[in-house]
């Protein structure tokens, strides 16, 4: 509200106030609640959760127990709905608050009195009617941030007080999926579980500023380091807003804070003894006239031979590196070799620090539970013996080193930067001693990738211990290993693979961005990233699962009621607690998972309850119960309804744009609905009764659409593909026929297949050596069917249900195989040795990060219980291809590689099963080798797939 061009009121109650005439004029119990509205109302409809909830309650009782009466109204009432109106407008309120809300604003004194104010005052410049709520909600969201970031958190004695810090990415670059998840994403999610089940958190981070990489950078593009860190920090901020990434502080490492809290680190261990200073050779740039930091050095590296090491590690093998040790160093700055000068340095004695450090590891790594990698990194730097670390450089950008004689010298990033953890959290807070000082209080909890361990469980907490200071030290670490891009490594000078900036313009929404990457986050393994896999994780997922039973779900109570939620009754009762005795316990699997920081199985527990759902509608058929018995129906439309809440709360830390979106067509407020309270917990023993009966819900729609073949494809071509097909297809061209090179250079199959030196599927597919064309006739002579050899089995490190196996099958090198077997062979120790049956041209596919390269052909009994595999007769040879009478006759050869599109498998796999003698059969023809046919041990009429 405008009252002069220079007074504007954005707050609802104090233009409320200034209307009626200002508060002075206003009886007692009316001035109240004004001053309750503004004093508890507004600020804690800014904070949200528990301080809300316990606003919203009290004004519940109120207008319960008639004190708030919209019928007779009065300022009281137009005070708090002035308070509510930004919860109102994103449906956030419980239903009783709604409707007073929506009564207030409908009673016809107060459209009369809307309409006078309108004509005599001047509105905001943006007053289009058009625009008004989205300003509105605008202009309270900057005021909410304002309010927060005034009000940051504390320790709360007798609270679980969580600090999560994620690696502070650096700002010289603009960062790819990979790091995303590595680091920022990962901490998101389990930050937004802690906030849903009422821990007392903050999430910290930001960029990383200082060093070399960030002088590099500058020198590249032209800019100065500040130049740089502003372009970068942006760059970075702004894509992790859109990755709905929800920072409590996201801050920089150049500032005060950070400069006195690193110096007074470094004053605490040198007044410890803790630091030792050394003359040391430092490679020096004549040309430049000046000593070279370890990034501006780059050579061969000593253990591996890659030829681009930088002078601080070896991205060809991942080895920490000294300078010195480079085979024949450059100077980055202008292509020359330095020279060894002598230079004087300060060291943190890390051989000291060793014992206790030590004794923090062994303590810690088991009660925090940290991962195998992390121990194993950890492990490997120990027990190869710490030794002094150089924690100062011959550098301008960073911060300097408060020491007589040190006056040109900075610190070392890898010093420094942990220490960012610590003065963005002073950003955050003046009392920031509350979070880092207090460890009797305080869990701190970190997300990194696995290059970024040893700092962090070696290098900082010596730093730390060597202060002789109460440090809140790191008790949990969650560490990723590697994400790769279609078989190759992001590269943004090469254009290959997607960089932050860049998901946003696929026109892929957010959510499913969060979803790919959470359910394929490299916990113990390296994973790759396809576009195949993002399609159909979206296709076969998100959408024919988890959306396809919220829309149902919803359609039902739209349908067959009228948009309100039923009463559950007798009648399917019973059906609605069996699904309860289903989902309860995986939802405390699923707390007990997220608590363990196993991001990625609380997942597939979101995804298998949502399968319940689906199930249940299924078995239970509302559709053809509402004909039948319409109560039945109401019980079990209400079950299903209750389901879609409880999934919205608990995919809201995964994917928090869908959760909103779901509980907008629930009509049910964001803030309490999120909440993963106990209450939720025991209520999804009984989802009939998670939604009150009675109420009024959205409007359901779509919530995810499907990724077209086509769409992949044009992705897949924007962004580079595979970096071994891309080099393929060079080679290819260069080096064969020119049909074979046009092949190449057109299509990625047949370059993959080259990378691979499969030289017959690069060939044109007229060529007989290439295989069956495809518009051959669809039957088995086109699956190339042989007898193998399990090597070796082991479980595959990101899905239980999976073995993945090394099998012989008469090639030089075995076949890597994907199998879904442990439901029905227990232990990997069953397969080893096995002689099985292998359907071999199947494109090879990525099974959950891990590449498949065959299928083992297994028999399945009709009702799912039993499965044996098909087993070649003991005179049959490994790598012997497998026939059947009738087909093949005319001597066609197999396809080389079967075409997904044409869906040859698909279509001939009805047709394989097994016979009263146990045998298998491709329509009544038998799977023959050369010592007879292939069987199973007793399952008759199997399906064969």
């Amino acid at each position: 509200l405008l009252v002069t061009p220079l007074v504007q009121l954005s707050e609802p109650g104090a233009a409320a106030a200034y209307l009626a005439g200002g508060s002075s004029t206003l009886p007692v119990n009316v001035l109240n609640w004004l001053e309750w509205a503004e004093s508890c109302l507004r600020p804690s409809s800014m904070l949200g959760g528990d301080v809300l909830a316990s606003a919203l309650q009290h004004l519940e009782a109120a207008v319960s127990s008639g004190e708030l009466d919209p019928v007779k109204l009065t300022l009281s009432e137009v005070f708090v709905f002035a308070g509510l109106l930004p919860l109102a407008l994103r449906n956030q309120l419980p239903p009783l608050l709604a409707a007073f809300s929506a009564a207030v604003a409908t009673a016809e004194a107060v459209k009369n009195a809307a309409a006078t104010v309108e004509a005599a005052l001047p509105l905001t410049p943006a007053a289009d009617p058009a625009n008004a709520i989205s300003v509105a909600l605008a202009a309270f969201d900057e005021d909410a941030a304002t309010y927060r970031a005034s009000r940051p958190r504390l320790p709360i004695p007798g609270r679980r007080n969580i600090l999560i810090t994620s690696a502070l990415p650096y700002v010289n670059n603009v960062p790819h999926l990979g790091n995303i998840i590595g680091c920022v994403l990962s901490a998101d999610c389990y930050a937004r579980y802690c906030r849903a089940r009422g821990h007392n958190c903050i999430y910290m981070c930001g960029t990383d500023e200082y060093g070399t990489a960030t002088e590099t950078k500058a020198l590249e593009e032209g800019l100065t380091c500040q130049q740089i860190c502003d372009k970068y920090h942006a760059i970075h901020a702004e894509i992790y807003r859109w990755f709905d990434i929800a920072f409590d502080r996201f801050g920089r490492t150049p500032t005060r804070a950070q400069t006195a809290i690193a110096q007074g680190i470094f004053k605490s261990l040198h007044d410890n003894g803790q630091l030792v200073q050394q003359e040391m050779q430092q490679l020096y740039s004549e040309a430049a006239d000046k000593f070279l930091a370890d990034r501006f050095v780059y050579g061969t590296c000593p253990k591996c031979g890659y030829d681009d090491a930088r002078g601080d590690q070896c991205d060809g093998c991942g080895n920490l590196l000294n300078p010195t040790e480079l085979i024949n160093p450059r100077c980055k700055l202008t292509g020359t070799t330095p020279v060894l000068r002598s230079t004087r340095h300060v060291f943190l004695d890390l051989p000291q620090l060793s014992a206790a450090l030590q004794d923090y590891i062994t303590s810690t790594s088991t009660q925090g539970g940290w991962s195998a990698n992390c121990v194993q990194l950890t492990n490997a730097w120990m027990r190869d013996g710490l030794k002094l670390r150089c924690i100062t450089r011959d550098l301008k950008w960073g911060t300097p080193v408060p020491l007589e004689g040190y006056e040109d010298k900075v610190f070392y990033v890898w010093f420094d930067a942990p220490i960012g953890y610590v003065s963005i959290t002073a950003g955050y807070t003046p009392d920031w001693e509350a979070w880092w000082m207090n460890p009797q209080d305080v869990e701190l909890v970190q997300f990194m990738g696995k290059d970024n361990v040893p700092f962090h469980t070696v290098i900082f907490p010596a730093t730390q211990i060597g202060t002789g200071q109460p440090w809140t030290m790191m008790k949990c670490i969650s560490v990723t290993e590697y994400l790769n891009y279609e078989g190759g490594k992001f590269s943004k000078s090469r254009g290959t693979g997607v960089f932050g900036n860049q998901a946003q313009e696929t026109g892929i929404p957010v959510e499913v961005w969060r979803y790919y990457l959470l359910a394929n986050r490299p916990e113990q393994a390296d994973t790759d990233f396809k576009w195949s896999d993002l399609a159909a994780k979206n296709n076969s997922e998100l959408l024919a699962n988890l959306g396809n039973f919220v829309n149902r779900a919803l359609m039902f109570v739209a349908k067959f009621f009228d948009g309100v939620v039923p009463g559950a009754t007798e009648a399917g009762l019973a059906e609605a607690e069996e699904l309860g005795k289903i989902v309860g316990p995986k939802v405390k699997e699923y707390i007990s998972t997220l608590e363990r920081i196993k991001l990625k199985e609380g997942l597939r527990l979101v995804m298998s309850i949502s399968a319940d759902g689906n199930k249940f509608l299924q078995d239970t058929k509302p559709w053809v119960a509402v004909k039948e018995d319409k109560s039945k129906c109401a019980t079990l439309v209400a079950t299903s309804v209750g389901l879609v809440r409880l999934l919205a709360a608990l995919m809201s830390p995964y994917m928090p744009s869908l959760s909103a979106k779901i509980l907008t067509q629930l009509a049910l407020p964001l803030e309490s609905s999120i909440a993963i309270t106990d209450e939720l917990v025991a209520g999804s023993y009984r989802p009939q009764t998670l939604i009150l009966a009675g109420h009024r819900i959205g409007t359901p729609g779509p919530l995810i659409s499907q990724i077209a073949d086509e769409q992949v494809e044009v992705l897949r071509a924007r962004f580079g593909g595979s970096q071994a097909a891309d080099e393929a297809a060079v080679a290819a061209a260069s080096t064969s026929k020119p049909d074979a090179a046009a092949a190449a250079g057109g299509k990625r199959k047949a370059a993959a297949a080259a990378a691979t030196g499969d030289t017959k599927a690069a060939t044109d597919k007229k060529n007989p050596s290439g295989g069956q064309v495809d518009d051959a006739p669809i039957d088995v002579s086109r699956l190339d069917v042989r007898v193998g050899r399990i090597l070796k089995a082991w479980r595959h490190p990101d899905a239980d249900s999976l073995y993945v196996e090394e099998v012989d099958v008469g090639e030089e090198k075995p076949r890597q195989v994907v199998s879904g077997l442990v439901r029905f062979i227990p232990s990997a120790e069953e397969l080893a040795g096995r002689r099985v049956v292998l359907l071999c041209n199947l494109k090879p596919a990525a099974m959950r990060g891990v590449q498949s390269q065959a299928m083992v052909l297994a028999a399945t009994s009709p009702d799912g219980a039993k499965l044996e595999l098909l087993e070649p007769p003991e005179g049959a040879p490994v790598g012997e291809r497998v026939t059947w009478p009738g087909y093949g006759a005319e001597g066609r050869q197999p396809d080389e590689v079967l075409n997904p599109k044409k869906k040859i498998f698909e279509t001939v796999q009805p047709d394989l099963s097994t016979d009263a003698e146990c045998v298998a059969t491709y329509k009544g023809a038998p799977f023959i080798t050369s010592a007879g046919p292939i069987k199973v041990v007793s399952i008759v009429g199997a399906i064969i797939k």
